[in-house]
């Protein structure tokens, strides 16, 4: 009788790292922020003063609205703006707004699983640790036929997020500016959403009046935790 390998299980939990690697890389990933803007003619930079408000009331005086608001702020006065001291001593009162929905599921379909170019071919996951395909499948001890010939089903759940950015001459009222950034990721978070939707909104900015430009938005950075 063979005696088992001691050290096989760990070579497998070693070489599993490589792969789990691999795939995060594959997840973390750009997504896609549609950019549309309108705009009049905004004044130069050159004695003009702003104020970044809520355009929700409901959102006023809140703490996570501060948040947000510092980053329209940053991109502002990088641009030459001047921020008020107050809304009311401000010539320009900039709108802000963000949202994110509740998601929906995207069901994808991948092609066939294969044992023989299956990089864990002979083993598959269970509470046992890892098993041959030959073992307990419906027809006995034979071939587990649930690692050959179907397809992979996958579903993740897509969310839709969106910043709007007004820019209003506060002694008129008149509209100079309108902007609206829109992303879907597989992330709901919007403290990584709205500021890379920020970004996003005051790249290359104002930018031509009418047009939708798609800007690359950076991915979520992921802590990976080691198990021995």
């Amino acid at each position: 009788m063979t005696t088992p390998n001691k050290g096989w299980g760990r070579t497998i939990k070693l070489a599993s790292v490589p792969i789990i690697l691999a795939s995060l890389a594959a997840c973390a990933t750009p997504f896609k922020a549609d950019v549309s803007r309108f705009q009049t003619q905004l004044p130069a930079p050159s004695g003009e003063s702003f104020a970044v408000v809520a355009d929700d009331p409901a959102l006023a005086g809140g703490l996570e609205f501060a948040m947000y608001a510092d980053r329209v702020e940053e991109q502002m006065q990088r641009l030459g703006y001047a921020q008020a001291a107050s809304p009311e001593a401000a010539s320009l009162l900039v709108r802000f707004d963000y949202s994110v929905d509740n998601g929906r599921e995207r069901i994808r379909t991948t092609g066939f699983r294969d044992p023989f170019y299956d990089p864990w071919y002979g083993y598959s996951r269970s509470r046992f640790g890892y098993r041959s395909p030959f073992y307990g499948s419906r027809w006995g001890y034979g071939f587990n036929d649930s690692w050959f010939g179907g397809p992979e089903v996958t579903s993740t759940t897509v969310y839709t997020s969106g910043i709007d950015m007004k820019i209003d001459r506060a002694a008129t009222g008149e509209r100079l500016f309108e902007g609206r950034a829109e992303a879907m990721s597989t992330s709901d978070r919007l403290q990584y959403l709205v500021p890379n939707l920020v970004e996003a909104m005051f790249t290359d900015f104002p930018g031509s009046s009418g047009e939708t430009v798609r800007i690359s938005i950076a991915p979520e950075k992921t802590t990976v935790r080691r198990i021995d």
